[in-house]
């Protein structure tokens, strides 16, 4: 397989409107608006998160008529986020062990800047949300969705994922052998030294953009200052946990076992933590854009630490330098992974981050993204990585 098999080829014309679910004045749907203005095609019809999240009746309203519906991420709004968490407030199994906040405490607690706030509560309140628009655009044959509510749910599950992946044939991190029976700290160093792991990615199962992750080094033959070490971009305040730009160091036993106790009652995916490949003592993975079956934008992510996210001070590296260093039956070997990935739901663009391991000869598919398309800047043949969704959905939409 070569990198350019993902030429769309041309268009055929297709005049359905978008329908567009999201934040309307964030850059994905401004980017995304003006991306349909330069390929000619009429404005679409914009619904706000915030409002359906309140009253469905703006969505049932249209008719069952042709539109491409895109359905966007509904974060960085704090009204959204409280609005889930009221959501998410009922719909908790009385027997889970999570941190709870009941509509009378948020209507009385001042939203803080990057607070985070009961996540298995905020998750549950997001899963209600996707199933009233599902009630909603099950009715709407003529509809043409482009990420399914099922595919949405999924993508926010690692260990459905994980799961999923490791059935296919996908490699993927190992996941801690009796995950699900991991309740203490305690238990989790003693699975890690049965299986010879010094170290493990702790990540929230539903989390995104690496909120509330941890990656947890335990060498239990060290010095007790030297024996644990959490490497976290949770902040912990008097006033709540907050998500953090600087990666926070733990060392000491008591705060690791406070963050690790809390992250596992927010349930959690463990797996080993495997070694990432470094060019230039950097250490690197890959956000590879699959679209309509086929990588069409790849960015390598850097950083001087294991955890690469670009907003955590990661930076863009040399893709093509990459590519040079690797032997062409391996890149084709981790694309091939991506496009099996792809083929595992049923969207038209799956953002799937990949690891690559010392010796740039084997792979790892880390996790994958309903969301992942947000790479400004990017471009394939003069086209954004709008623009070229935008094609992809007419050429497909002409077969199906």
């Amino acid at each position: 397989m070569s990198w350019d098999s993902g030429y769309i080829g041309p268009v055929t014309e297709e005049r359905a409107r978008y329908l567009i679910i999201g934040n309307p004045d964030n850059r994905r749907v401004t980017g995304f608006v003006d991306a349909l203005d330069r390929r000619g095609l009429p404005p679409p019809i914009l619904l706000s998160h915030r409002e359906l999240m309140r009253d469905v009746s703006a969505l049932a309203a249209l008719p069952d008529e042709p539109l491409t519906v895109r359905i966007d991420a509904c974060g960085e709004d704090p009204e959204i986020e409280r609005t889930l968490l009221e959501l998410g407030a009922d719909a908790l199994d009385a027997d889970l062990r999570c941190e709870r906040i009941s509509r009378t405490e948020l209507a009385r607690t001042p939203y803080r800047f990057g607070q985070i706030r009961a996540p298995r509560q905020h998750h549950a309140g997001f899963v209600r949300y996707l199933d009233t628009l599902a009630s909603v655009l099950r009715a709407r044959p003529s509809w043409r969705v482009l990420t399914p509510i099922a595919d949405i749910r999924a993508l926010f599950d690692k260990r459905e994922t994980s799961r999923r992946y490791a059935a296919l044939g996908i490699p993927v991190p190992e996941p801690l052998p009796g995950l699900t029976q991991i309740e203490e700290p305690e238990q989790l160093r003693e699975a890690m030294v049965a299986q010879r792991w010094p170290a493990v990615f702790v990540k929230l199962s539903s989390g995104s953009s690496a909120s509330c992750l941890a990656l947890y080094r335990h060498l239990p033959g060290r010095p007790p200052a030297q024996r644990d070490l959490l490497l976290t971009t949770v902040a912990t305040a008097e006033n709540g946990r907050f998500n953090s730009l600087r990666l926070q160091r733990l060392h000491e036993r008591e705060p690791v076992d406070a963050l690790l106790r809390w992250l596992i009652g927010e349930g959690v995916q463990i797996e080993r933590a495997v070694p990432k490949a470094r060019i230039d003592r950097w250490c690197f993975d890959l956000r590879v854009l699959v679209v309509a079956g086929a990588p069409a934008f790849c960015v390598v992510r850097q950083s001087r630490h294991p955890i690469t996210n670009l907003h955590l001070g990661g930076q863009r590296g040399d893709l093509d330098g990459l590519r040079r260093r690797m032997s062409s039956a391996a890149w084709d070997a981790a694309m091939r992974s991506c496009e099996r990935v792809f083929a595992a739901h049923g969207c038209l663009h799956v953002g799937v981050d990949v690891l690559l391991e010392p010796g740039l000869e084997r792979h790892r598919v880390i996790e994958a993204n309903a969301f992942g398309d947000l790479l400004p800047r990017l471009t394939r043949e003069g086209k954004s990585v709008y623009e070229w969704e935008i094609e992809a959905a007419a050429r497909t939409a002409s077969v199906e």
